[in-house]
């Protein structure tokens, strides 16, 4: 929404609120309760709750925009890297502070998108953490909202991953194995990418 936009908003708040102020200090001075100024009163404060609701929803749309222009859109979504090396509980904070979850690719063609994203603003040799990790079950990989994790792109070849047991209870995305998932202590500290659910 542009700066437009908002300022219309703004001026039908300050025109509702003047005119709530007015009609009830009319009604205390004819100290008469009328009821049909009660039923509109009413209906003019929910209409002033829809557009506070409305004006949030923009305001909301508007910053995740902003997060997205300086990121990368996919179909549904937008990535964000964050290049500071963290533990996955801290790179998992500070996603969710932002509204968004740490990156969890649900396709293959996800996954290439956020593989070469890391490439191009992170670095062609550094891994990220992933929103999945099986702490509370070792071998059960789930998201970040406890559901099991459907789409996996494990690195088998070579390691047989996921390969930690116990002590190795997050996921990682590796560039250097194009972009293959390892399992990866979650106090050792890694990059990460936020993913925003846009419509």
């Amino acid at each position: 929404m542009d700066a437009r936009g908002v300022w219309l908003m703004f001026c039908l708040l300050l025109l509702a609120r003047c005119t709530l102020q007015q009609t009830a200090s009319s009604k205390k001075r004819n100290g008469k309760k009328d009821s049909a100024n009660s039923a509109a009163i009413e209906e003019m404060k929910k209409q002033i709750t829809d557009i506070l609701q409305d004006l949030n929803l923009l305001k909301e749309q508007q910053a995740l925009q902003t997060v997205c222009l300086r990121g990368m859109k996919i179909i549904g979504k937008c990535f964000l890297s964050n290049p500071v090396k963290k533990t996955f509980h801290a790179a998992s904070e500070d996603c969710i502070s932002m509204g968004g979850s740490l990156s969890t690719p649900l396709t293959g063609d996800e996954n290439d998108q956020l593989y070469n994203y890391v490439r191009q603003s992170i670095g062609p040799e550094e891994d990220i953490w992933l929103g999945i990790n099986d702490i509370v079950t070792d071998g059960q990989w789930v998201d970040q909202s406890g559901s099991s994790v459907r789409f996996k792109n494990w690195e088998t070849e070579i390691t047989l991953q996921p390969d930690g047991g116990r002590s190795q209870n997050c996921g990682i995305l590796s560039t250097t194995a194009n972009g293959k998932w390892f399992d990866e202590s979650c106090r050792a500290e890694k990059a990460s990418v936020c993913e925003f659910n846009i419509v």
